[in-house]
C-alpha cells in the first residue's frame, strides 16, 4: 500500500486518501438481489439441479455457496474471480452468503474444474426452473422465442476456439434464445467458433418448444430468426408442435424472380419511395413441401429497381404480409439483449482453458442476467424496466453501508446520502408484495 504522503489530494493538500476505513461495504444494495434469490428459492434450485462430482473429503465452501457467490459477483460487476480475495472479509458479502469468509479465487477455479457436460445440462434445467416461476405472471397472448447467434473472442488456446469467417476472428460461436416479450434469457449453447449459424438449431430449440407448448396451451408460440436460421430443421421442429415462425430467407434467383413478377413498373412516382407487400407459395429444393413466403419490395426515391426481402412463415393468409414484416422487425431488440448479457454480465468471458469451464461461466452469466431481469419485471416501475445493469448498479447496488449487531438484531445501515433511497425502498416494498401474491 502507498504511504499516506503519496496519497495526498492535489486539490486539497490537507486531504490524504487510504483504503483503511474499516468494515464498510460499497455493495450494500445487493440485498435487493438476495431478496429475489430468496423469493425464487435459489439455494433449493441449486441443490435440486446441480450435482457436481465432488471428491473433497473436507471443505469450507459448498458447491451451492460458491455458485451463489459467483452469481452475486457477476451481478455486482466484478468480472474477475480475483475480486473474491478482496471481498472475503466484506461484512455485507459475509451477510449475503451467510459465512465468515468468501471462497477464494483458487477455490472458484477448482469449482469450475468439477464441471462436466452433464452439469451444463443441469444448469440449463435450473435456469428453466427459475424462469417457470416468473413467466406465469405475464399475461401476454403470444410467447415469442427469438433466436440468434453471437461471437465471443478467445485469448490463448482455449478448447474448441476456432476461426469464424463471418466475424473474421477466433473464438466461440454461441446459440442464444430470448423471450421476445419479456427479455428473459431462455437458453444458450456454447459452440466451436467455426460452426455455422444454424448448426444444431433443431436440437437446441426442440426442448424449448416442447416445454412451453405443454406449459401453457393457451399461449401461441412464435419463433423468429434471421436468414442464418433458414433451415428445414427449424421449420419442421416448429410445425411438429404447431408453433408459428417468421424466418428471413436469403435472396436467390428464384425468389427474386417471384418478387419481380409481383411488382409493377407502370405509373410509378419515381421521386417518392415505394413499398409493396406480397405473399406467394414457394418450395426450395431442400423443403419437403411448399411454404408461404412473404415479400417486401422497396424502391427508394429516384431509384429504378426494387429491392426484395423475403420471410418464410406458417402464419395463415388472414395475417397480411405487411403485419408479418412488422412482427419480424420487432426482433431488433434481440441485439440489445445480447449486448446487455455481454457488457453487463460478462457472457463473453472466456478466460478458462477448457471448453466446459467456459460453458459453465456462460451459463452463470445467463442465470445472473435472468435474476436481474426478474427483479426489473416484478419490482421496478414501468419507467425503470428499461434500465441496464450498469444503471441499476449505480442507483441501487453500489450503496455504502455498514452492519451494526445487537444482542437480538442485525441492522444494515445504508448511507444517509444515498440519492436514490426513495426508489430503493419502493423496490424493496414491491418485492414484499410480490412474495405475498405468489404464496
Amino acid at each position: 500500500m502507498n504511504t499516506l504522503h503519496k496519497n495526498d489530494a492535489l486539490f486539497n493538500t490537507n486531504l490524504s486518501i487510504s483504503h483503511d476505513g474499516g468494515c464498510l461495504s460499497s455493495d450494500a444494495g445487493l440485498v435487493l438481489v438476495k431478496q429475489v434469490m430468496h423469493l425464487l428459492g435459489f439455494k433449493h434450485l441449486t441443490n435440486q439441479y446441480l450435482h457436481l462430482h465432488d471428491t473433497r473429503a473436507y471443505f469450507k465452501h459448498s458447491n451451492t455457496s460458491i455458485l451463489e457467490q459467483m452469481i452475486l459477483q457477476l451481478v455486482a460487476g466484478y468480472d474477475t474471480d480475483s475480486a473474491a480475495n478482496i471481498l472475503s472479509n466484506d461484512p455485507i458479502w459475509q451477510l449475503l452468503l451467510e459465512k465468515e469468509h468468501l471462497a477464494s479465487q483458487s477455490t472458484i477455479s477448482r469449482f469450475l474444474d468439477r464441471f462436466g457436460e452433464k452439469n451444463i445440462e443441469e444448469l440449463q434445467q435450473m435456469n428453466q426452473a427459475l424462469l417457470d416461476q416468473v413467466h406465469p405472471f405475464h399475461d401476454d397472448s403470444d410467447f415469442i422465442i427469438d433466436l440468434d447467434s453471437t461471437h465471443t473472442d478467445t485469448f490463448g488456446r482455449q478448447e474448441q476456439a476456432n476461426y469464424n469467417a463471418h466475424y473474421q476472428t477466433y473464438g466461440y460461436h454461441p446459440l442464444v434464445a430470448f423471450d421476445g416479450v419479456t427479455g428473459y434469457f431462455l437458453k444458450a449453447q456454447l459452440r466451436a467458433g467455426n460452426r455455422y449459424t444454424s448448426h444444431g438449431v433443431g436440437d437446441f430449440i426442440k426442448p424449448l418448444l416442447t416445454h412451453y407448448s405443454k406449459k401453457d396451451s393457451n399461449k401461441k408460440l412464435l419463433v423468429r430468426g434471421d436468414s442464418g436460421f433458414a433451415t428445414p430443421d427449424l421449420y419442421e421442429s416448429c410445425e411438429a408442435v404447431r408453433a408459428r415462425y417468421v424466418i428471413r430467407l436469403k435472396n436467390n434467383a428464384r425468389l427474386t424472380q417471384l418478387g419481380e413478377q409481383k411488382i409493377s413498373y407502370g405509373n410509378n412516382e419515381w421521386d417518392k419511395k415505394e413499398v409493396n407487400y406480397f405473399s406467394v407459395q414457394y418450395q426450395a429444393k431442400s423443403w419437403n413441401h411448399a411454404r408461404r413466403v412473404c415479400i417486401q419490395s422497396v424502391r427508394e426515391a429516384d431509384e429504378l429497381l426494387f429491392q426484395h426481402t423475403f420471410i418464410v412463415t406458417n402464419l395463415d393468409e388472414s395475417i397480411s404480409p405487411e403485419t408479418i414484416f412488422e412482427l419480424y422487425n420487432k426482433r431488433g431488440t434481440m441485439e440489445n439483449y445480447i449486448k446487455e448479457a455481454k457488457n453487463g454480465f460478462f457472457f463473453d468471458k472466456t478466460d478458462s482453458p477448457t471448453f466446459i469451464e467456459n460453458y459453465a461461466r456462460m451459463m452463470l452469466s445467463v442465470i445472473a442476467y435472468n435474476l436481474i431481469n426478474c427483479l426489473k419485471n416484478i419490482a421496478f416501475d414501468s419507467k425503470q424496466t428499461g434500465m441496464t445493469i450498469q444503471t441499476i448498479r449505480l442507483k441501487f447496488f453500489k450503496v455504502a453501508g455498514k452492519l451494526v449487531k445487537t444482542a437480538r438484531k442485525i441492522h444494515l445501515k445504508l448511507s444517509s446520502y444515498h440519492v436514490y433511497q426513495d426508489e430503493f425502498y419502493k423496490i424493496f416494498e414491491r418485492l414484499r408484495i410480490w412474495s405475498l401474491a405468489s404464496v
